[in-house]
């Protein structure tokens, strides 16, 4: 499979930072504020994140409108994967818009750049990450979306304090994560998170709530903005 950016047809070009931040890096944390952190997924798994039953168990049609997604924002996707997310906001935002696919596996940008050149979708710049610094430009971000994927980063306070920085001085982070509280959901314990976890991380780290959406079948979806 040919390497990022080569396939960048019909796409803005992308921000790579290069592989060289393995060295350069302290050790990945195992656990986080009495968290345990999950591992990242596997590219290989790409397929689960556009199966055809993910409407029916999560409702993201949901969750997009709860984002309140307007034309001409520039929002950012964190753990883009194959772009699920990232191609629905970019038609939402509209030509004038701008999506931000951040990821740390050039193989999910790659499918992602496939997927958004089938459908015609120009308004995304993918992005390929570091575990530890998102590589958002400073105050430009209108809107950064996280769907169950923070509970898998091992720098949480670097990526937190890189997303700030890419904040607009309006600028929201929109979390969501498989309920910790509910036993009912299916998925394993070590991919879930609780409110109040979400609460003690974020706001331990220059953030504050500022909403929350509940009506999601499996997830939490809590938004944070900057402390004042």
């Amino acid at each position: 499979m040919r390497r990022l950016g080569i396939l960048a047809s019909g796409l803005a070009a992308v921000l790579f930072c290069g592989l060289g931040w393995a060295d350069e890096l302290p050790p990945p944390l195992e656990s986080y504020m009495g968290r345990a952190i999950a591992q990242t997924m596997s590219w290989h798994g790409a397929p689960w994140l556009i199966r055809e039953t993910r409407e029916q168990e999560e409702a993201p049609s949901k969750l997009l409108e709860a984002l309140d997604l307007r034309p001409g924002q520039t929002v950012a996707d964190i753990g883009c994967g194959n772009g699920f997310y990232s191609l629905q906001i970019a038609q939402r935002v509209g030509p004038t818009g701008k999506v931000y696919a951040v990821d740390i596996q050039p193989e999910m940008l790659e499918l992602l750049q496939q997927r958004a050149a089938e459908a015609g979708v120009t308004n995304i710049v993918p992005v390929l990450s570091t575990p530890a610094d998102p590589k958002l430009p400073e105050g430009a971000v209108d809107l950064i979306l996280l769907v169950d994927v923070y509970h898998e980063l091992a720098y949480p306070e670097q990526m937190l304090a890189g997303m700030r920085r890419g904040l607009s001085p309006d600028g929201r982070i929109a979390l969501a994560e498989y309920r910790e509280e509910d036993l009912s959901v299916p998925i394993k314990p070590l991919h879930k998170m609780s409110k109040a976890q979400m609460r003690k991380e974020y706001e331990s780290n220059g953030l504050r709530l500022v909403g929350q959406f509940d009506q999601l079948p499996w997830q939490h979806l809590m938004f944070f903005a900057r402390a004042r």
